[in-house]
Protein backbone atom coordinates (compact mmCIF):
# COMPACT_ATOMS: atom_id res chain seq x y z
CA UNK A 1 0.00 0.00 0.00
CA UNK A 2 1.11 3.52 -1.13
CA UNK A 3 0.84 5.10 3.06
CA UNK A 4 2.05 8.23 2.01
CA UNK A 5 0.21 11.47 3.17
CA UNK A 6 1.96 14.80 2.36
CA UNK A 7 1.22 18.14 3.83
CA UNK A 8 -0.41 20.35 1.38
CA UNK A 9 1.58 22.90 2.18
CA UNK A 10 5.28 20.88 1.44
CA UNK A 11 4.02 19.71 -1.80
CA UNK A 12 1.85 21.93 -3.58
CA UNK A 13 2.92 25.45 -3.40
CA UNK A 14 2.85 27.38 -6.61
CA UNK A 15 3.58 30.66 -5.50
CA UNK A 16 7.52 31.43 -7.82
CA UNK A 17 10.34 32.92 -5.90
CA UNK A 18 9.54 36.10 -8.13
CA UNK A 19 6.49 36.75 -6.88
CA UNK A 20 7.27 36.40 -3.74
CA UNK A 21 10.56 38.71 -3.98
CA UNK A 22 8.06 41.22 -5.55
CA UNK A 23 5.76 40.76 -2.88
CA UNK A 24 8.25 41.17 -0.25
CA UNK A 25 11.09 43.03 -1.34
CA UNK A 26 12.51 45.35 1.32
CA UNK A 27 10.85 43.69 4.07
CA UNK A 28 12.19 40.68 4.83
CA UNK A 29 10.13 39.59 7.76
CA UNK A 30 7.15 40.12 5.54
CA UNK A 31 4.42 37.27 5.28
CA UNK A 32 2.07 36.33 2.76
CA UNK A 33 -0.59 33.87 1.97
CA UNK A 34 -0.49 32.24 -0.79
CA UNK A 35 -2.87 29.68 -2.14
CA UNK A 36 -2.25 26.09 -3.44
CA UNK A 37 -2.46 23.99 -6.33
CA UNK A 38 -6.08 23.48 -4.29
CA UNK A 39 -7.05 26.77 -4.41
CA UNK A 40 -6.36 26.36 -0.85
CA UNK A 41 -5.28 29.61 1.33
CA UNK A 42 -4.22 27.66 5.11
CA UNK A 43 -0.34 28.34 3.97
CA UNK A 44 1.83 30.79 5.97
CA UNK A 45 5.00 31.50 4.43
CA UNK A 46 7.88 33.38 5.93
CA UNK A 47 10.27 34.73 3.54
CA UNK A 48 14.08 33.95 4.12
CA UNK A 49 16.87 35.90 2.64
CA UNK A 50 19.34 33.84 0.84
CA UNK A 51 22.88 35.84 -0.45
CA UNK A 52 23.32 33.58 -2.49
CA UNK A 53 20.75 33.88 -4.80
CA UNK A 54 20.16 37.02 -4.05
CA UNK A 55 16.26 36.53 -3.77
CA UNK A 56 14.34 35.80 -0.79
CA UNK A 57 13.18 31.80 -0.77
CA UNK A 58 9.92 31.29 1.28
CA UNK A 59 10.06 29.15 4.59
CA UNK A 60 7.09 27.27 4.73
CA UNK A 61 5.60 26.37 7.97
CA UNK A 62 1.88 25.37 8.72
CA UNK A 63 -0.75 27.86 9.94
CA UNK A 64 -2.88 24.55 10.03
CA UNK A 65 -1.94 21.21 8.99
CA UNK A 66 -3.53 18.98 6.44
CA UNK A 67 -3.15 15.74 5.90
CA UNK A 68 -4.10 13.65 2.56
CA UNK A 69 -5.10 10.11 2.99
CA UNK A 70 -5.53 8.28 0.16
CA UNK A 71 -9.56 6.18 -0.39
CA UNK A 72 -8.45 2.69 0.32
CA UNK A 73 -10.65 0.06 -1.12
CA UNK A 74 -10.19 -3.63 -0.26
CA UNK A 75 -12.68 -6.60 -0.83
CA UNK A 76 -12.88 -9.62 1.58
CA UNK A 77 -13.70 -12.75 -0.59
CA UNK A 78 -14.06 -14.43 2.78
CA UNK A 79 -14.65 -18.29 2.02
CA UNK A 80 -16.24 -17.66 -1.83
CA UNK A 81 -15.48 -18.11 -5.27
CA UNK A 82 -13.17 -21.07 -7.07
CA UNK A 83 -10.27 -20.58 -8.45
CA UNK A 84 -11.72 -19.92 -12.28
CA UNK A 85 -14.23 -17.86 -10.75
CA UNK A 86 -11.39 -15.93 -8.52
CA UNK A 87 -9.29 -15.01 -11.68
CA UNK A 88 -11.69 -13.86 -13.75
CA UNK A 89 -13.41 -11.53 -10.94
CA UNK A 90 -10.09 -9.85 -11.17
CA UNK A 91 -9.85 -9.98 -15.16
CA UNK A 92 -12.91 -7.86 -14.88
CA UNK A 93 -11.95 -5.34 -12.15
CA UNK A 94 -8.66 -4.95 -14.20
CA UNK A 95 -10.36 -3.80 -17.23
CA UNK A 96 -12.06 -0.96 -15.27
CA UNK A 97 -9.72 0.53 -13.28
CA UNK A 98 -7.36 1.83 -15.01
CA UNK A 99 -8.19 5.38 -13.37
CA UNK A 100 -7.89 4.38 -10.11
CA UNK A 101 -4.80 6.00 -8.91
CA UNK A 102 -5.99 8.22 -6.53
CA UNK A 103 -7.93 5.12 -4.33
CA UNK A 104 -6.02 2.20 -3.36
CA UNK A 105 -7.79 -1.11 -4.01
CA UNK A 106 -6.87 -4.42 -2.96
CA UNK A 107 -8.85 -7.95 -3.00
CA UNK A 108 -8.28 -10.37 -0.40
CA UNK A 109 -9.19 -13.93 -1.98
CA UNK A 110 -9.10 -17.41 -0.29
CA UNK A 111 -5.25 -18.33 1.12
CA UNK A 112 -5.44 -21.33 -1.86
CA UNK A 113 -5.96 -18.66 -4.31
CA UNK A 114 -3.27 -16.28 -3.86
CA UNK A 115 -1.25 -17.84 -5.81
CA UNK A 116 -3.24 -17.69 -8.77
CA UNK A 117 -4.95 -14.42 -8.09
CA UNK A 118 -1.16 -12.73 -7.55
CA UNK A 119 -0.23 -13.75 -10.85
CA UNK A 120 -3.38 -12.52 -12.62
CA UNK A 121 -3.02 -8.64 -11.26
CA UNK A 122 0.63 -8.65 -11.08
CA UNK A 123 1.49 -5.38 -12.77
CA UNK A 124 -2.29 -3.98 -12.26
CA UNK A 125 -3.75 -1.34 -10.08
CA UNK A 126 -5.17 -4.25 -7.83
CA UNK A 127 -2.94 -5.62 -4.88
CA UNK A 128 -3.41 -8.51 -3.20
CA UNK A 129 -4.08 -9.45 0.25
CA UNK A 130 -4.39 -12.05 2.47
CA UNK A 131 -7.60 -12.85 5.45
CA UNK A 132 -5.13 -14.74 8.37
CA UNK A 133 -1.73 -15.16 8.93
CA UNK A 134 0.29 -16.68 11.65
CA UNK A 135 2.69 -15.20 13.85
CA UNK A 136 5.45 -17.19 13.61
CA UNK A 137 7.90 -17.46 10.65
CA UNK A 138 8.00 -21.28 10.23
CA UNK A 139 7.66 -24.39 11.95
CA UNK A 140 5.35 -27.01 13.12
CA UNK A 141 2.03 -25.16 12.62
CA UNK A 142 -0.26 -27.16 11.02
CA UNK A 143 -2.58 -25.54 8.57
CA UNK A 144 -0.78 -21.88 9.15
CA UNK A 145 0.54 -19.83 6.96
CA UNK A 146 3.17 -17.37 7.62
CA UNK A 147 4.19 -13.65 6.89
CA UNK A 148 7.22 -14.75 4.78
CA UNK A 149 4.77 -17.20 2.75
CA UNK A 150 2.16 -14.53 1.93
CA UNK A 151 5.16 -12.18 0.87
CA UNK A 152 6.47 -14.70 -1.35
CA UNK A 153 3.31 -15.07 -2.95
CA UNK A 154 2.93 -11.19 -3.68
CA UNK A 155 0.71 -9.80 -0.82
CA UNK A 156 0.93 -6.67 0.38
CA UNK A 157 -1.79 -7.09 3.15
CA UNK A 158 -3.11 -9.19 5.86
CA UNK A 159 -6.26 -8.92 7.41
CA UNK A 160 -6.32 -9.29 11.17
CA UNK A 161 -8.84 -9.77 13.82
CA UNK A 162 -12.07 -10.09 11.34
CA UNK A 163 -14.93 -10.35 14.26
CA UNK A 164 -15.75 -13.62 12.33
CA UNK A 165 -12.24 -14.57 13.42
CA UNK A 166 -12.67 -13.51 16.59
CA UNK A 167 -16.23 -15.17 17.38
CA UNK A 168 -15.79 -18.18 15.52
CA UNK A 169 -12.28 -19.15 16.17
CA UNK A 170 -11.74 -17.39 19.49
CA UNK A 171 -9.34 -15.05 18.56
CA UNK A 172 -8.60 -12.45 21.41
CA UNK A 173 -7.12 -9.14 21.45
CA UNK A 174 -3.65 -10.29 22.46
CA UNK A 175 -3.93 -12.91 19.41
CA UNK A 176 -4.06 -9.96 17.37
CA UNK A 177 -1.63 -7.95 18.67
CA UNK A 178 1.18 -10.64 17.89
CA UNK A 179 0.04 -11.23 14.41
CA UNK A 180 -0.07 -7.38 13.69
CA UNK A 181 3.84 -7.31 15.14
CA UNK A 182 4.82 -10.13 12.76
CA UNK A 183 2.99 -8.31 9.83
CA UNK A 184 4.75 -5.20 10.59
CA UNK A 185 7.82 -6.87 11.51
CA UNK A 186 7.65 -8.52 7.94
CA UNK A 187 6.84 -5.58 5.95
CA UNK A 188 3.36 -5.89 4.90
CA UNK A 189 0.29 -3.68 5.90
CA UNK A 190 -2.25 -4.88 8.39
CA UNK A 191 -5.59 -3.96 8.44
CA UNK A 192 -6.92 -4.68 11.93
CA UNK A 193 -10.82 -5.23 12.61
CA UNK A 194 -12.51 -3.71 15.48
CA UNK A 195 -16.12 -3.35 16.34
CA UNK A 196 -18.94 -4.17 18.55
CA UNK A 197 -21.92 -6.53 18.65
CA UNK A 198 -25.51 -5.55 18.22
CA UNK A 199 -26.00 -6.11 22.00
CA UNK A 200 -23.13 -4.11 22.99
CA UNK A 201 -24.11 -1.43 21.12
CA UNK A 202 -27.66 -1.36 22.57
CA UNK A 203 -25.64 -1.55 25.75
CA UNK A 204 -24.07 1.87 25.14
CA UNK A 205 -20.91 -0.07 25.32
CA UNK A 206 -19.90 1.03 21.90
CA UNK A 207 -17.13 2.92 22.61
CA UNK A 208 -15.81 1.39 25.62
CA UNK A 209 -15.76 -2.06 23.60
CA UNK A 210 -14.13 0.09 20.31
CA UNK A 211 -11.68 1.32 22.18
CA UNK A 212 -10.36 -1.47 24.06
CA UNK A 213 -10.66 -3.55 21.00
CA UNK A 214 -7.99 -1.17 19.52
CA UNK A 215 -5.84 -0.23 22.00
CA UNK A 216 -4.93 -4.20 23.00
CA UNK A 217 -4.97 -4.92 19.46
CA UNK A 218 -1.98 -1.95 18.98
CA UNK A 219 -0.19 -2.65 22.07
CA UNK A 220 3.61 -2.08 21.56
CA UNK A 221 3.53 -0.43 18.66
CA UNK A 222 5.76 2.30 17.95
CA UNK A 223 4.12 5.93 15.93
CA UNK A 224 5.95 4.92 13.05
CA UNK A 225 4.74 1.96 12.56
CA UNK A 226 0.72 2.85 13.68
CA UNK A 227 1.32 5.48 10.73
CA UNK A 228 1.45 2.22 8.38
CA UNK A 229 -0.90 0.52 10.31
CA UNK A 230 -4.82 0.53 8.55
CA UNK A 231 -7.68 0.23 11.41
CA UNK A 232 -11.06 -1.11 9.48
CA UNK A 233 -14.17 -0.33 11.79
CA UNK A 234 -16.94 -3.23 11.45
CA UNK A 235 -19.76 -2.91 13.67
CA UNK A 236 -20.58 -6.63 13.55
CA UNK A 237 -24.15 -6.63 13.78
CA UNK A 238 -24.42 -4.87 10.48
CA UNK A 239 -21.54 -7.90 8.51
CA UNK A 240 -23.65 -10.01 6.22
CA UNK A 241 -26.88 -8.86 7.82
CA UNK A 242 -27.83 -6.43 5.23
CA UNK A 243 -27.97 -3.79 8.04
CA UNK A 244 -25.41 -0.86 7.73
CA UNK A 245 -24.56 2.15 10.38
CA UNK A 246 -25.84 5.30 9.23
CA UNK A 247 -23.06 7.68 8.10
CA UNK A 248 -23.26 9.80 11.27
CA UNK A 249 -22.96 6.73 13.63
CA UNK A 250 -20.00 4.96 11.63
CA UNK A 251 -18.38 8.63 11.52
CA UNK A 252 -19.09 9.17 15.21
CA UNK A 253 -16.91 5.62 16.17
CA UNK A 254 -14.01 6.57 13.12
CA UNK A 255 -14.13 10.09 15.04
CA UNK A 256 -13.85 8.80 18.26
CA UNK A 257 -11.10 5.96 16.83
CA UNK A 258 -8.84 8.73 15.47
CA UNK A 259 -9.31 11.02 18.58
CA UNK A 260 -8.00 7.43 20.72
CA UNK A 261 -4.64 7.08 18.18
CA UNK A 262 -3.94 10.46 18.53
CA UNK A 263 -4.18 10.58 22.47
CA UNK A 264 -1.68 7.23 21.81
CA UNK A 265 0.46 7.79 18.92
CA UNK A 266 -0.02 11.74 18.30
CA UNK A 267 -1.91 14.19 16.76
CA UNK A 268 0.18 13.84 13.51
CA UNK A 269 0.15 10.09 13.50
CA UNK A 270 -3.54 9.48 13.91
CA UNK A 271 -4.39 12.08 11.25
CA UNK A 272 -2.39 9.72 8.76
CA UNK A 273 -4.30 6.85 10.10
CA UNK A 274 -6.37 5.03 7.16
CA UNK A 275 -9.70 4.12 9.17
CA UNK A 276 -12.04 1.76 6.91
CA UNK A 277 -15.71 0.97 7.02
CA UNK A 278 -17.27 -2.56 7.04
CA UNK A 279 -20.28 -3.85 7.53
CA UNK A 280 -22.62 -4.36 4.55
CA UNK A 281 -21.35 -1.39 2.40
CA UNK A 282 -22.95 -1.55 -1.16
CA UNK A 283 -23.36 0.75 -4.13
CA UNK A 284 -26.41 2.60 -2.84
CA UNK A 285 -24.67 3.68 0.45
CA UNK A 286 -21.01 4.03 -0.45
CA UNK A 287 -21.24 7.72 -1.42
CA UNK A 288 -22.88 8.46 1.71
CA UNK A 289 -20.42 7.10 3.86
CA UNK A 290 -17.30 7.46 2.12
CA UNK A 291 -18.25 11.25 2.10
CA UNK A 292 -17.51 11.39 6.14
CA UNK A 293 -14.34 13.31 7.13
CA UNK A 294 -13.02 10.13 9.05
CA UNK A 295 -13.75 7.32 7.04
CA UNK A 296 -10.66 7.06 4.42
CA UNK A 297 -12.38 3.32 2.46
CA UNK A 298 -14.34 0.37 3.37
CA UNK A 299 -13.59 -3.33 3.94
CA UNK A 300 -16.09 -4.93 1.07
CA UNK A 301 -17.68 -8.03 2.20
CA UNK A 302 -20.67 -9.82 -0.33
CA UNK A 303 -20.52 -7.06 -2.70
CA UNK A 304 -16.82 -7.48 -3.35
CA UNK A 305 -17.79 -11.01 -4.73
CA UNK A 306 -19.22 -9.61 -7.99
CA UNK A 307 -17.59 -6.87 -10.57
CA UNK A 308 -20.84 -5.24 -10.89
CA UNK A 309 -21.06 -4.55 -7.36
CA UNK A 310 -17.45 -3.88 -6.46
CA UNK A 311 -16.21 -1.38 -9.05
CA UNK A 312 -19.51 1.14 -7.88
CA UNK A 313 -18.02 1.15 -4.32
CA UNK A 314 -14.43 1.58 -5.93
CA UNK A 315 -15.92 4.54 -8.50
CA UNK A 316 -17.52 6.44 -5.82
CA UNK A 317 -14.58 6.80 -3.74
CA UNK A 318 -12.72 8.19 -7.14
CA UNK A 319 -15.12 10.99 -7.15
CA UNK A 320 -14.90 12.58 -4.23
CA UNK A 321 -12.88 15.15 -2.72
CA UNK A 322 -12.14 15.70 0.71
Amino acid sequence: MQTEREFVWQQRLCVTYSTLANRMSGNPGQTERPVDNFGNSNILLKASFNPALNLRAPTPFPRKLRFVRKFFIAGNWKMNLLRDSSVALVHQLMDQLHDSQDVDVAVCPPSVYLHDVGAAIRGSRLQLGAQNVYHAPDGAFTGEVSCTMLKDLGCSYVILGHSERRAIFGETDRDVNVKLLAVLNAGLTPIVCVGETLAQREAGQTQSVVRDQTTHSLAGLTAEQMATTVIAYEPVWAIGTGKTATPSQAEEVHADIRQLLGTLFGHAVAQKVVIQYGGSVKADNANELLSQPNIDGALVGGASLKAESFLPIVQAAMKIKK
